[in-house]
């Protein structure tokens, strides 16, 4: 399996492939083998489901961060998944919390009595051109009764609308947010529920990461390795110092500072000096 993976990546590492492939096989390079044909691969398609809601609950995640003015690299304390098999997700919540930069994911099965009080509804759609052909013009009641309110799913999962049943294809029932600004639907049906308020602390450790990006700026702008150590002077006003002291084993591991000396001024500056 090291062999196809190897065949796969080479023109990502090619250096790298090279050298693990050449080990492997003791042929002549990775480069001049042939791509893996789709069948060596193992089909897996729980895990291309689970990636799938991974994908889509980090796209919704991140709409709500920006519609509510957050930026990326304030964190912020739980997004809650509510998603009809939460167990599916189970052992992905790390992948969502460092993408969307929260403190922790939260599995929730949708059927779940919690789930109600998220303020998420459902809402059922007739597709007439399915419906039409089998309901002929009764199928005008059904659009209606879905529209008013009507309509209804009994225990075993038959939809009523309008007095009428439908089949399975002359619907849509989906999940819809009832007007929060928190809440984000899923394509694929369920939602996320972004926690959006943000505490001090939350907001200290957020300028905190915001002044590890301009000393990052500073070493590059400085010519400096990636890998020197440096001597580094933060000086800004009275909250940023304050963060910068609370989180300041987090700045400097992320900058590779030896020491930190810290300066009032009405401005956010840093200076580094090779150590």
């Amino acid at each position: 399996m090291l062999e196809v993976v190897s065949r796969l990546t080479a023109p990502l590492l090619p250096l790298t492939t090279e050298e693990v492939w050449r080990g492997l096989t003791g042929g002549r390079s990775v480069h001049l083998t042939d791509w893996p044909a789709a069948a060596d691969l193992p089909a897996d398609d729980a895990l291309v489901a689970a990636m799938d809601l991974v994908r889509d609950a980090c796209s919704a995640g991140s709409a709500l961060r920006k519609g509510a003015n957050l930026r990326n690299r304030l964190p912020l304390s739980q997004l809650t998944v509510v998603v009809a098999d939460a167990a599916g997700l189970a052992g992905f919540e790390s992948i969502v919390a460092d993408e969307l930069n929260v403190k922790a994911v939260r599995l929730l099965d949708a059927g779940a009595p919690e789930a109600a009080s998220y303020g998420v509804s459902q809402r059922l759609t007739v597709n007439a051109r399915a419906a039409g052909p089998r309901l002929g013009k009764e199928v005008q009641t059904a659009i209606k009764g879905s529209k008013s309110g009507d309509w209804s799913v009994a225990a075993d999962g038959t939809v009523s609308s309008g007095g009428l049943a439908l089949q399975e294809g002359e619907y849509t029932l989906e999940a819809v947010a009832d007007g929060d600004s928190s809440t984000g639907m899923l394509p694929g049906g369920g939602f996320v529920v972004l926690d959006t308020a943000v505490t001090p602390e939350l907001e200290a450790e957020g300028v905190a990461r915001d002044l590890v990006r301009t000393i990052q700026q500073a070493r590059r702008d400085a010519g400096l390795d990636v890998s020197d150590r440096i001597a580094l002077t933060v000086a800004g006003p009275a909250g940023v110092l304050a963060a910068a002291r609370t989180h300041e084993s987090l700045v400097a591991g992320e900058t590779l500072a030896t020491s930190v000396a810290y300066d009032d001024a009405d401005e956010v500056k840093v200076a580094v000096t090779r150590a």
